[in-house]
């Protein structure tokens, strides 16, 4: 994805934008819709009935009528504008708890987006920022809630431009030459608008930038996972100046965007000086030549200001509609990115009962911007029922080749086929169901252990199974000594009772999530790294039983822990360097029984420096 270069048009007009989510009102909050278009017509009728009243009042008081005459016309028309205010003011707050469900409705579904994207996608940093630009656009900032202010300011611009209308024919009927002179200084404020619409748009995705980093920074200085940290390197004087910094930035760029919108707002103000002071001329000198009455004066004087004062909310609208799109084409931009399917129509089913065979042909992949290929012409098969191990160093492109054999990352060169089929011709949600996964970085999140085991919730988890898997992976001493078993919560800053895992904890509670999916794939990257050694045998011994009728690929920079596997590929530098049994690389004596005989020895000065007990 490229980054927005300035000057750049916006991902969507203003009118494309206002379409769409009229569009999604009507599909997640309709009443919201009908709560703001019906405030239009009442707002219209208050602005009409307020100027006419002024008039009426002169009226009434210069024609000698009756008082109890007079008291019943203006008693009938205040009570006509206070029943057209209280049905604005119910409408208002109906509008506030409806669009309230509008806009939880639309972050729903940006965070259902999140989970659904396509993961190689999803992983560059543009894609993340512009997800949480997203996200923003649905939350309260500066005293706005983009997604749902977008179509408010739509119908206020409607009834400002049907007000501007209507008082303008009311004026064009005394005289025509009032409609030039008061549309002088909106249409220089109009030129005026759109020099600083376009200020606003070319800067747009540098101060959200600047918006995210500062809530990133903010958040972090919180994080209980960091508190360790902060305190033992003195964190905090770090934390305080990159917040003082982001902060001095951001003044900055407001207090330009202020100056902008003073300079503005000053200019408005001179041109309504001249204006009113040409159109009051011009009625002043009717209604002494006898042409207008005193009522009419005051008909058409407040009709003169109402009517600069709609042109004047036409332009702030727009310009407001202008800001507000600019957050709207966030949303739409993220939304429309391609989903994780790859639209393939071949079945799964067929591959999930028995073991499978997967091979690279001739792979390659580079990262986005790389200028050299991470894995570089991999070919191997794992075939049906083995137990393959990769090995090497780091970097050497282990977890991207597992990515790639996952179906998270697709080839730049070369094919994968699944029992002789290209993995593309799989839809990825279908995909999925071939692999249980435990990868290095797995974080578990706030469910009790058997919902997160199972990934199931509440009564749809078996809770038999789950139990089963956690013990199997070597969680039984832990769950035996909690209170609440397996129904334990992960957690605290959300469960009161819940408990927080260490690192070997967690890669074991992810082990057992692999054993309950039960997939004919098993594929474990680093998943014994936060173990001692005396639980990583513990693992290995088990990892035979894990591995029955099932094919699977084994992950690891420990060497000792490769050799119960049929067959070992050794990567270095993204290609395969070696591949073979144990016995036959360590017989070959290269890259792989060099390595191995370093560690053998790192592994035996531990044992006699623990007096023999490791």
């Amino acid at each position: 994805m490229k980054k927005k270069k300035s000057g750049e048009k916006p991902y969507r007009s203003i009118i494309r934008n206002c379409i769409w989510i009229f569009r999604m009102q009507f599909t997640y909050a309709p009443r919201s819709f009908w709560a703001i278009a019906l405030a239009v017509p009442l707002n219209i009728g208050i602005s009409y009935w307020q100027v006419y009243l002024l008039s009426l009042i002169v009226r009434e008081a210069v024609g000698g009528r009756e008082f109890q005459e007079i008291f019943c016309t203006l008693g009938s028309l205040s009570l006509i504008v206070l029943l057209l205010s209280i049905g604005k003011d119910v409408l208002t707050r109906f509008e506030g708890g409806e669009k309230d469900l509008f806009r939880m409705r639309v972050a729903l579904r940006i965070r259902e987006k999140s989970l659904s994207c396509f993961y190689e996608l999803y992983e560059k940093k543009e894609i993340r920022d512009l997800s949480e630009r997203a996200m923003r656009a649905t939350e309260m900032w500066a005293g706005s809630h983009p997604i749902c202010d977008i179509s408010v300011k739509t119908f206020e611009l409607i009834e400002n431009i049907v007000c501007y209308l209507l008082f303008g024919s009311l004026i064009a009927g005394i005289n025509l030459w009032l409609i030039p002179v008061v549309m002088i200084g909106p249409i220089v404020n109009l030129f005026v608008m759109r020099v600083y619409n376009r200020w606003q748009q070319k800067h747009h995705v540098k101060y959200m930038e600047l918006e995210q980093k500062l809530h990133y920074v903010t958040g972090k200085s919180a994080d209980f996972a960091a508190a360790k940290d902060i305190r033992i390197y003195s964190m905090s004087d770090w934390f305080r100046e990159a917040f003082q910094s982001l902060t001095a930035e951001m003044d900055m760029g407001e207090n330009q965007q202020a100056v902008r919108r003073f300079l503005t707002s000053l200019l408005s103000l001179i041109l309504i000086l001249v204006r009113d002071s040409a159109a009051y001329t011009v009625l002043i000198k009717m209604t002494l030549d006898g042409a207008l009455t005193v009522e009419q004066f005051v008909l058409y004087f407040a009709a003169i200001s109402s009517f600069a004062s709609f042109f004047g909310n036409i332009l702030t609208s727009f310009g407001k509609l202008h800001e507000l799109s600019l957050r709207i084409c966030d949303v739409r931009k993220y939304l429309d990115l391609p989903e994780q399917t790859s639209g393939g129509k071949e079945s799964i089913t067929s591959h999930l009962h028995c073991a499978p065979e997967i091979t690279f042909d001739h792979v390659s992949f580079r990262y986005e911007g790389a200028t050299e290929d991470t894995i570089r012409d991999v070919s191997f098969t794992i075939h049906s029922g083995e137990s393959v191990a990769l090995v090497g160093l780091n970097g050497a492109g282990k977890t991207t080749l597992v990515k790639l054999m996952c179906g998270l990352y697709r080839p730049t060169k070369g094919e994968i086929r699944l029992n002789g089929i290209p993995i593309e011709q799989f839809a990825k949600r279908d995909y999925y169901r071939l692999f249980s996964t435990v990868f290095q970085d797995s974080k578990p999140a706030f469910f009790s252990l058997a919902e997160t085991v199972s990934g199931q919730i509440g009564g749809e988890v078996d809770e038999q199974k789950a139990e089963s898997c956690m013990r199997m992976a070597g969680l039984g001493d832990k769950i035996d000594s909690l209170p609440q078993g397996i129904y334990t919560k992960l957690d605290k800053q959300l469960h009161g009772d819940a408990i927080e895992l260490s690192g070997g904890e967690v890669q074991k509670l992810m082990l057992a999530r692999a054993l309950y999916k039960d997939a004919p794939m098993l594929v474990l990257d680093e998943p014994t790294a936060a173990l001692d050694p005396i639980a990583e045998n513990n693992i290995y011994q088990e990892y035979r039983h894990m591995t029955v009728g099932k094919s699977a690929l084994f992950i690891s920079h420990r060497l000792a822990s490769t050799r119960f596997c049929d067959r070992i590929i050794f990567l270095k530098e993204g290609k395969i360097s070696e591949e073979g049994s144990h016995s036959a690389l360590m017989a070959a004596k290269r890259d792989y029984s060099e390595l191995y005989e370093l560690q053998s020895c790192w592994y035996q000065n531990d044992y006699e420096a623990g007096g023999g007990s490791l």
